[in-house]
Order: structure tokens, then C-alpha cells, then sequence
């Protein structure tokens, strides 16, 4: 690694820092709603395959590569696949720029709630609260004040920034999550909560959506196809042993979310509101819960303010990576400070988040395509070029672990199964992309 670059303090901070990269919205949502819609444990324990076959593969290739290069993105690319493979690193830095984009409205939304419900509660209609706050004028100014946070994290450098904020935002994401999960076990009506979270219906095993939307899930919670564990890789050391952070890392956030299913399902259920829950993951999570810890009184109050921090802090560790993919891209590519390289990578993004900030149309179209489409594209392209292209891709992941003598599998599920796999959640993603595409445009 160069040494002049800057590096991580030591693996707790590396794998601090990657862990809150996994981590974010989707794994204290997204995962325990389409567990509940797609067959309980079954789609548990699809997602654990999926984890298994296609998102430690890829994520042990992303570390490989940005340990190997001791580079951003484009040019880690570069370094082991000549020019003509810029193209892939590029392609990982849009889709961390396009995604931070709107996903800092999203953030914004969450730290709006969890200070608005400090000072005064929850509003007791939540959903004119939600209508009225989600875009334009409000929207925007939480949105650029989230992104001013990312960016100063992000402008503070490695040691001094990324990894001292994820020493303390991981931490207390954690006791806050494991602290629900206790609270919810004393609610009245959280066993109806659990059974609906654990009903297994193993016929779901052979539907094909349900193993397409676990391997999505897996691929999309730890934050693979957009170099964010890339860029991370790049700041460590050879004594780094690949394939344990990796799988420390995918347990990590596969602990996470799981939790997140034992706060999120017995609350629906001990509140009473599992009927409203089912057509709109958005309008449960910033409508339907606040109503009902609204009506909780104090201990809602309580309650709804540590869930809503969780959700920032998830947001914000994940904002960190995307930022640091960008900003460590246009450090390597024009050599200039990392205080000017976040600054105007902040501000840039940040304006490119406006639309989505004034209109949630634009906003899940920018979703599908940044984070869907280029995700899909980014994380095939990668098990392709590692797979096939990669010189001694097995020596550099394989260098000083303990675990090398299973790396042969490794290779072979990165050049066979996991672009089968990836291949064919793009077909759906094109098709779901396009019919979004027209909708928006033709509303």
C-alpha cells in the first residue's frame, strides 16, 4: 500500500466503519418487511443462502481489490485490469454519488423525526405530518443538512473522521437496537408479532421472486456494486486477513437487521396495526408508527425517539461510505486536499438531491436506478473482472488468512454462480426500471 496514504488505526475501527457501511435504511426495514411478505423463515433462511453464494463472494472481491491496489475506485480498477477497465470504477463512484443523493432526503426525514419528536412529540395526525414534510421547502433544508453532517465527518479524513465517528455511531446503534428488542418483548399482543415474523412457509423456497428478492436483499444490505468496501479495503494494511472480515462483516449486518425484525414486527402487532402495515413499507414506517407512538403517550415518545435515532445513525454511517467512494475517486484522480475533495463532492451531490428532495416521483426513480439497476450492473461487472480477469486474484485475497484453502470455491462461485444469479435479478430490475421510467413520465 502507498505509504503515504492514509490508513486505518487498527481492525476494530476497518471493521467498524465497514459494518456501518452495511448498514443502513434497508437493513432496519427493508429486511424484517419482505421477510414478513415473503414466507418468514423461509425467506430468512434464503437470504442466508443468498448471503452465502453471492454476497460474501463479491464482498471478499471488493476487499481484495482495494487492498490489492491501495486505490479509489477507477484507478484500483486500473491497476490490475489496464484503462479499458476504468469504466467499472467510474460506474461505482456514480452510483455512490447518485445514491447519496436522494438517500440523504430519506436521512433527513429520520432526523427530522427523532429531534421533532424530542422537543414535542408526535404529531397526532401523522400523516398530514408526513405529506406536508416529505418534499419541497422542508425536505430540502434536512437534506442539506444531513449531507453538511456526512461531509464533515468525511472531510475530517480516516483515523480523525470516518473511523471516530464509527467508533462511537456503531456502538450506540447497537444498544439502542438490542434495547428495543428487549422493550419489545414485554409488550402486550408481541407474540402475535413474532409468529408473524417466524411463520414459515417453506413452499415460498421455490418461488422464484421470493429467491429473487432474497438474493437482492443480500446483495443490496452490505452495500456491494458501489466500492464503498472497495474504497474501505483501500486504507488497510497486508496483515489484513480478507476472508474473516468479510465474513465478520456480513454477520455483522446480517445481526443487525435480524434484530431489527424482533423491534419493528411485535410493536405492529402489539399496537394493533398490522392491517396498515401491508401496502406501504414508506407509509408504515413515517406514518403508521409515529401515529401509534403517538398514542403511547410518554413511553412512545421514548420509544419513537430511539427508534428514529437508530434509523439516522444506520443512514449516516451508510452516508459516510458513499461520500468517502467519491471524495477518495477525486482525491487519487486530481491530487487535491481531502478538505476541498469533500467539500465540492458534498455540495455536488447535495444539489443533485434537490429534485428528489421536491418530488417523491424523482426520488424512487433515482432509487430504482442508483440504487437497483446500477448496483445490479456494478456487482456482475465485479465478479466478471475477478473472477476472469484478475491476475492472482486468489494469492491477494488468500495473503496472510488463515482460511485460504477455501478460496478455490470462491473463485468458482464468482465466475460461475454469482453472475447466474446477478444476471438474472438484472432481467427483473430492466423490466421494473423501464415500467417505473414510464410511469413517472407519463404521470
Amino acid at each position: 500500500m502507498d505509504a503515504s496514504r492514509e490508513h486505518w488505526s487498527g481492525r476494530l475501527g476497518f471493521t467498524l466503519a465497514a459494518v456501518g457501511s452495511a448498514v443502513g435504511l434497508g437493513n432496519m426495514w427493508r429486511f424484517s418487511y419482505m421477510a414478513a411478505e415473503n414466507g418468514g423463515a423461509a425467506f430468512v433462511f434464503l437470504y442466508v443462502v443468498m448471503t452465502l453464494v453471492v454476497g460474501l463472494p463479491v464482498m471478499l472481491a471488493e476487499l481484495t481489490l482495494g487492498r490489492g491496489a491501495g486505490k479509489s475506485p477507477i484507478q484500483a480498477l486500473a491497476h490490475f485490469g489496464g484503462e479499458r477497465w476504468k469504466w467499472l470504477g467510474g460506474l461505482f463512484v456514480a452510483t455512490g454519488f447518485v445514491i447519496l443523493a436522494y438517500y440523504s432526503v430519506i436521512a433527513g426525514w429520520t432526523f427530522r423525526y427523532s429531534l421533532e419528536s424530542m422537543v414535542s412529540g408526535f404529531p397526532s395526525d401523522a400523516g398530514a405530518h408526513f405529506e406536508a414534510i416529505a418534499s419541497g421547502w422542508p425536505a430540502l433544508c434536512w437534506h442539506l443538512g444531513f449531507m453538511a453532517v456526512t461531509t464533515l465527518v468525511v472531510s475530517g479524513g480516516i483515523r480523525s473522521g470516518i473511523e471516530r465517528a464509527s467508533l462511537v455511531l456503531m456502538p450506540l446503534l447497537a444498544i439502542i437496537v438490542v434495547g428495543l428488542a428487549i422493550y419489545a418483548t414485554t409488550l402486550e399482543g408481541a407474540s402475535a408479532g413474532y409468529a408473524y415474523y417466524f411463520e414459515t412457509d417453506f413452499s415460498a423456497i421455490w418461488n422464484t421472486a421470493v429467491l429473487r428478492d432474497a438474493a437482492g436483499q443480500a446483495f443490496f444490505s452490505l452495500s456491494l456494486g458501489m466500492g464503498a468496501i472497495l474504497t474501505y479495503a483501500s486504507y488497510l494494511d497486508r496483515s489484513t486477513d480478507l476472508p474473516a472480515e468479510s465474513i465478520t462483516i456480513a454477520l455483522s449486518d446480517f445481526g443487525v437487521a435480524f434484530l431489527a425484525g424482533l423491534v419493528v414486527f411485535p410493536l405492529i402487532f402489539a399496537l394493533g396495526l398490522e392491517a396498515d402495515v401491508g401496502a406501504s413499507t414508506m407509509g408504515a414506517l413515517f406514518i403508521t408508527l409515529p401515529k401509534a407512538f403517538a398514542e403511547m403517550g410518554g413511553a412512545g415518545t421514548f420509544i419513537g425517539v430511539s427508534f428514529f435515532l437508530a434509523l439516522w445513525v444506520g443512514g449516516l454511517t451508510s452516508a459516510i461510505s458513499l461520500l468517502e467512494v467519491v471524495v477518495s475517486s477525486v482525491i487519487d484522480a486530481t491530487g487535491t486536499t481531502r478538505r476541498r475533495a469533500a467539500l465540492v463532492c458534498g455540495s455536488a451531490i447535495a444539489l443533485l438531491g434537490v429534485p428528489a428532495a421536491f418530488s417523491l416521483e424523482v426520488l424512487g426513480l433515482m432509487d430504482q436506478i442508483g440504487g437497483n439497476l446500477f448496483l445490479i450492473v456494478g456487482g456482475l461487472a465485479l465478479s466478471v473482472f475477478v473472477g476472469w480477469i484478475m491476475p492472482d486474484a486468489l494469492g491477494e485475497a488468500g495473503s496472510n488468512s488463515k482460511l485460504a484453502g477455501l478460496l478455490i470455491g470462491w473463485k468458482l462461485l464468482l465466475r460461475f454462480v454469482v453472475p447466474a444469479i446477478l444476471a438474472t435479478v438484472l432481467w427483473f430490475t430492466l423490466r421494473d426500471t423501464w415500467n417505473l421510467i414510464n410511469e413517472t413520465f407519463a404521470g
